[in-house]
């Protein structure tokens, strides 16, 4: 039996080529989670849809489904593109390699929509990309039920004291150890920090990017973010001229 979708709001998070002028599109929707379409000749150099199939273009797409590859019948903008550039560019393919490798297909999520909305348009108008990330990838975990505990000893679940060092274990949150030092020791305070994502405090933004590339790591399971990557080389690149 078919499923057949009209006029659902979307955004496109990756294309592929599929055959001589077609493209498998992974597309996230508003009230149908993840899914992936074939637009058949969508490649072609006719194609009305040439313009039109690209990320960071809000859309209203239609498909029909018998497995769990559907057809695209019709995609239209939903509104003016995305102003993004340079880091804000590279940022917004790293949300878009997130949701790729975090989220199942078929799965409806309105608020990981709203919220990829969302941080797309802080992304464009944003000095601070990294604050930007860091909030987007604090409210993602939680939306996935990988919420950061930030504010609670893990064995007492007393509060954190902001005068006390943790190590931070991604399993069971904040763990209180005698050092200072290691690469997920943080001081109760910058936990507290990071909670209240006071971000333009640059120690508790580089506290928090520590963390997150941590615990994001973890729940990847071995699996590596090629935008992360890039990213860190155009960095290092900066860093070094």
């Amino acid at each position: 039996m078919s499923k057949r979708v009209q006029q659902q709001d979307a955004w496109i998070l990756h294309h592929r080529p599929f055959r001589d002028s077609s493209q498998i599109l992974d597309i996230l929707t508003r009230d149908h989670g993840r899914i992936a379409v074939v637009a058949r000749g969508s490649r072609g150099a006719r194609s009305k849809l040439a313009g039109v199939l690209r990320p960071f273009l809000p859309l209203r797409v239609s498909w029909v489904a018998r497995t769990d590859l559907g057809t695209l019948t019709g995609a239209e903008a939903a509104g003016a593109p995305t102003a993004l550039r340079g880091d804000a560019l590279l940022s917004a393919y790293y949300v878009n390699e997130l949701l790729l490798n975090f989220l199942m297909r078929h799965d409806p999520q309105p608020e990981i929509f709203e919220l990829y909305s969302a941080v797309l348009e802080a992304l464009g108008r944003t000095d601070s990309v990294a604050a930007s990330l860091r909030s987007f990838e604090l409210e993602l975990l939680g939306l996935l039920g990988y919420a950061v505990n930030l504010d609670h000893e893990a064995a007492s679940h007393d509060d954190v004291d902001l005068e006390q060092h943790y190590d931070y274990r991604v399993e069971q949150g904040p763990v209180r150890v005698e050092r200072s030092d290691g690469p997920l020791v943080f001081r109760g305070s910058t936990l507290r920090a990071i909670a209240a994502e006071q971000f333009d405090d640059a120690e508790v933004l580089r506290a928090a990017s520590r963390l997150l590339r941590h615990v994001i790591a973890h729940h990847l399971g071995g699996r590596e973010l090629q935008s992360r990557k890039v990213l860190l080389e155009v960095h290092r690149g900066r860093i070094a001229e």
